[in-house]
């Protein structure tokens, strides 16, 4: 049949000839072509037939473009603002304390990484004052400070409680084993204190010759006096610098803080007595500094005192003092080790129980036992720290960590954004290291291992990404709060889906730009909070939504 277009046209002539499903069918069945080359000049469209109209007048509906929205699993979603931090494996502490360790994790369902320090704030606890570890240039004490932190309702207390056991247990058989001894001391020393009140009271009607015997039998009566018998304590839950100032004092100048409540560390960040709180203590007892302490009604002297710390907190009391810049000035926060694990909560499975394996308990309850034998010393009977040697190769690989964390000090290196905290590491490392040789081959050792040192190194490493979380250094990047104000604004109206536009236009006293809101939509998509998908409409072009990870809806 000879056309009916004797001339070029366009697809305004097809769409008058044959209607707007002819332009659609005739764009979708188009064979690809090589583009025309411009500098040939205009180049015609083909003739269109009878045959050609007919054929396009009768086309079917073009396909609908497709629906692209996945039913495809939600990945776990991160917070924004927050590292995703490695975890620590149990099996980095040594022996019965690595096991003992996940035992206790898989039993409370909890992070490894909360286990892992628990038990090295227990090996503290036990070896501090004791021992030390010459490092050539000086020696470092074992105290160890620890902090966990982990939402409320992870089960800090269960796990808190089970490493703290047979160090309970240990204290109560000390108490009834010195009963006694307690109360003959008391007594004498409250004879005593009647005789000297007595002779006070009879030397005001003395005469002269009579007042220097007196004097002479109360200076004898008070020489006499025994020194007071205490029952040993290895820890404590809470304490004020006053009251651990005592208790070091009469503890042989050792103790411990293991606690899963913020009181102690709401002390440490100055909240105490209005901001009025000395931490001289805790930073003596930390480095072992003399602690000299002059009252009224006592005076205390400790020659090389020792602390150590293992706390359990939320992490709104870190975030609080992570940004308090007097209390990171003072030192104490580089004076921490910190595990920031990620929470399971949610996650949990209610009807699973993991039994502790009773010879792994007490295996642990045994090695407990076997750290604390000879403890505590008989009582006026004075005692020096065993001190521990690196041998060869374990100094040869300390010395590379520790040139490696010097390296990374330099301006503008890997490790100036925690720079206060990463100085105190090498000394730390030497110390975990002789913990690990003291709980795997018992109070005999004279020197640490490669192999103590080895894991001391990868708990450090593991570690480090755990410091800069609860050092709360990601808050300050700006796509980052802007990914937190979206996420707060989905998860208080409980957005399932929205538009870049509906975000714009909701929060438009945030964002000034669509860039600004597209850079803050893309993080939240690369911590699996958000994804981008197709959605069909009827009768309408598909259109671009972005729809919300159901875990992150929630809070997860």
């Amino acid at each position: 049949m000879p056309s009916t277009m004797s001339s070029p046209t366009d697809f305004n002539d097809m769409a008058a000839l044959a209607g707007l499903k002819g332009v659609a069918a005739a764009v979708a069945a188009a064979t690809p072509v090589d583009a025309p080359d411009w500098r040939d000049g205009p180049r015609a469209w083909p003739e269109m037939s009878s045959d050609d109209i007919a054929f396009y007048h009768d086309a079917p509906e073009p396909t609908q473009a497709p629906d692209t929205t996945s039913d495809a699993p939600w990945p776990e979603p991160t917070l924004p603002g927050v590292m995703v931090c490695p975890e620590v494996p149990c099996a980095v502490l040594p022996g019965v304390w690595g096991e003992f360790a996940q035992a206790v994790a898989a039993n409370t369902q909890t992070p490894a990484a909360m286990s892992v320090l628990a038990a090295l704030g227990v090996l503290a606890t036990l070896l501090q004052g004791r021992f030390e570890v010459d490092l050539g240039s000086h020696r470092e004490i074992l105290a160890f400070w620890s902090v966990t932190v982990s939402p409320s309702g992870t089960r800090k207390s269960a796990v808190m409680s089970v490493f703290q056991e047979p160090l309970l247990y240990w204290e109560k058989l000390v108490r009834d084993r010195m009963r006694r001894d307690v109360a003959r001391n008391e007594a004498v020393r409250s004879t005593i204190a009647k005789r000297i009140e007595a002779l006070k009271q009879s030397s005001a009607k003395a005469h002269d010759e009579e007042l220097k015997a007196i004097r002479e039998q109360i200076e004898n009566e008070e020489l006499s006096i025994p020194d007071e018998i205490r029952i040993p304590t290895l820890f404590t839950e809470d304490s004020t610098p006053e009251t651990m100032q005592r208790l070091i004092a009469e503890n042989a100048g050792r103790m411990a803080v293991l606690s899963d409540e913020p009181g102690l560390f709401r002390i440490l960040g100055g909240l105490y007595s209005k901001g009025g709180a000395s931490l001289e203590v805790f930073l003596k007892g930390h480095v072992g500094s003399a602690l000299k302490v002059e009252r009224a009604a006592r005076s205390i002297f400790v020659q090389k005192p020792c602390v150590s710390m293992g706390l359990m907190i939320q992490p709104d009391m870190v975030a609080d003092l992570a940004g308090n810049k007097q209390f990171r000035a003072s030192g104490l926060m580089a004076r921490f080790f910190y595990a920031v694990p990620q929470s399971n909560i949610g996650r949990r499975n209610v009807r699973q129980r993991n039994l502790m394996p009773q010879h792994i308990v007490q295996a642990y309850e045994s090695a407990v036992m076997g750290l604390l034998a000879d403890y505590p010393p008989e009582p006026g009977t004075a005692t020096k720290p065993v001190v521990l040697r690196l041998d060869a190769l374990a100094e040869d690989l300390w010395l590379d960590f520790s040139q490696e964390i010097e390296d990374g000090l330099t301006d503008g290196g890997a490790f100036t954004d925690i720079g206060d905290w990463m100085k105190k590491l090498a000394g730390a490392v030497a110390r975990i290291s002789a913990l690990f040789e003291l709980a795997a081959n018992g109070l005999a050792v004279t020197t640490v291992s490669l192999e103590s040192m080895h894991q001391a190194i990868k708990l450090a490493r593991l570690l480090i990404p755990h410091t800069r979380a609860a050092f709360g250094l990601l808050g300050a990047d700006a796509v980052e709060d802007d990914a937190v104000a979206v996420l707060k604004w989905i998860q208080t109206n409980q957005v399932e889906e929205f538009s870049q536009r509906d975000l714009q236009r909701k929060l438009d006293y945030r964002f000034k730009t669509a860039a600004q809101v597209q850079k803050a939509i893309e993080s939240l998509k690369l911590k699996g909070c958000v994804r981008t998908e197709t959605k069909k409409n009827q009768g309408a072009r598909p259109s671009t939504v972005i729809r919300v990870n159901p875990l992150a809806l929630s809070g997860f």
